[in-house]
């Protein structure tokens, strides 16, 4: 698979808990990008964070452990495809932040 060198991150900071069609939100995008055709997606698990909704701090501390750490899905592919991915995940993100950046991709590789 090609991608192009002057490729977007994209980025959507969810919860944990977050669920969409009985399952974690962030188990859904990943199947939906796989779906779409994009070139591979991440979940990154936070230690701590905070959100818009609260102000509560969610940590993986063990005194205060949390059942909502914050968590990441990163893609990163063209612009047109990430705005079409966009396009058909926003209306189930009930709550979160996305972001996309410019990124300089260097290589894309896989073991045939």
């Amino acid at each position: 698979m090609q991608v192009c060198p002057d490729g977007t991150l994209f980025g959507v900071g969810i919860g944990e808990a977050d669920k969409y069609a009985h399952m974690p939100l962030y188990e859904w995008l990943v199947l939906q990008a796989r779906e779409q055709g994009l070139a591979g997606a991440t979940v990154l698990r936070g230690m701590m964070g905070f959100g818009a909704n609260t102000r509560k701090i969610h940590t993986f501390r063990f005194d205060t452990l949390s059942e909502d750490l914050p968590i990441i899905v990163e893609i990163v592919d063209t612009q047109d495809k990430l705005d079409k991915f966009l396009e058909l995940i926003e209306p189930h993100i009930t709550a979160g932040l996305v972001t996309l950046e410019k990124a300089q991709v260097k290589f894309y590789r896989f073991e045939p």
